[in-house]
């Protein structure tokens, strides 16, 4: 066989072989994962762990946040330097990941917010965004009371005001502070809306890696649940119905879905760098993370001085 052919062969094997590498890689790295209690991570942010092998594998990341603790702000990413500057209608974001933004924005803890186009998703290596590349946000998004997306759809919003917040279903955020937006509006007053329970009762919706924020009815306290998904054998995901359930089980009043699937990330800050608490999914690469168009972060005091 000529040398040249040889060397064409070992690259086309090369390629295929590299993917199964990374992923075999990358689950064998892939933490054993433990229930785990409550446990305050910052003041006013406390942190759990649910881990379940029935009616699937399934890991659960739920954060508490007490909205009107002392030293609790919310951060959603900002517009990218020039638009803002140009005062430009169509204000982009720089893609980052969430562990970018922790260590970027200085805040203490964060959780990816908007869905976001454009998108692609085909190989480890062929996919969009990149860390630094524009998107655009779906949905509003307000960054330290600057518009940075439009209510273009009419998709509910997470507004936070100065010590509250409100899950409005309108998708607006008036005078807002901090605003992201979501797909699906999943509970008000408590019990799950008409979309949910249409959607429930169709039997459509599969597990699927989850990231959900949710408010008390006096909205000062704040949930952040994430599901890890799309990893068989490991964590493969919540249904619909199954996170609605678990929704009323911590008596949640308002609820509304963010951006999930392989964009679900929550990441902290520690002494070394930002630490991801959840197992993210992207290009089918267990823990490799996604770079997306904005993040939710919180500025948060340190549990001692």
């Amino acid at each position: 066989m000529p040398l040249r052919k040889k060397a064409t062969n070992s690259l086309i094997w090369l390629g295929l072989l590299a993917p199964l590498a990374l992923y075999g890689t990358n689950i064998a790295r892939r933490p054993h994962l433990d229930e785990l209690a409550p446990q305050p991570l910052f003041q006013g942010i406390t942190y759990s762990r649910r881990v379940q092998q029935q009616p699937r594998p399934q890991i659960l990341h739920i954060i508490e946040i007490d909205l009107a603790a002392p030293g609790i702000e919310p951060l959603v990413t900002p517009g990218a330097p020039d638009t803002v500057a140009n005062n430009s209608s169509t204000t982009l974001t720089q893609a980052q990941k969430t562990s970018e933004f922790v260590e970027s924005q200085g805040v203490q803890l964060a959780v990816n917010g908007n869905f976001f186009y454009p998108f692609r998703e085909v190989t480890p290596w062929n996919f969009y965004p990149h860390s630094g590349n524009r998107v655009n946000s779906v949905g509003i998004a307000v960054s330290d009371g600057n518009l940075v997306s439009e209510q273009l759809k009419k998709w509910p919003s997470l507004c936070f005001r100065s010590d509250w917040a409100e899950i409005r279903a309108d998708g607006t955020c008036k005078d807002g502070l901090q605003a992201v937006a979501g797909k699906t509006l999943m509970l008000s007053n408590g019990k799950p809306t008409e979309d949910v329970k249409q959607q429930i009762a169709e039997k459509t919706p599969k597990p699927y890696p989850f990231n959900i924020a949710a408010l008390d009815a006096t909205g000062t306290r704040l949930w952040l649940i994430l599901a890890d998904g799309k990893q068989p054998l490991y964590a493969e995901g919540i249904t619909l119905e199954e996170s609605v359930e678990l929704l009323q089980e911590l008596k949640v009043d308002t609820a509304l879905r963010l951006d999930g699937g392989g964009s679900t990330t929550v990441a902290m800050a520690t002494d070394t760098g930002a630490r991801i608490l959840n197992i993210p999914i992207h290009t089918k690469i267990p823990g490799r993370q996604r770079p997306v168009a904005n993040n939710l972060g919180f500025f948060a005091n340190p549990l001692t001085p």
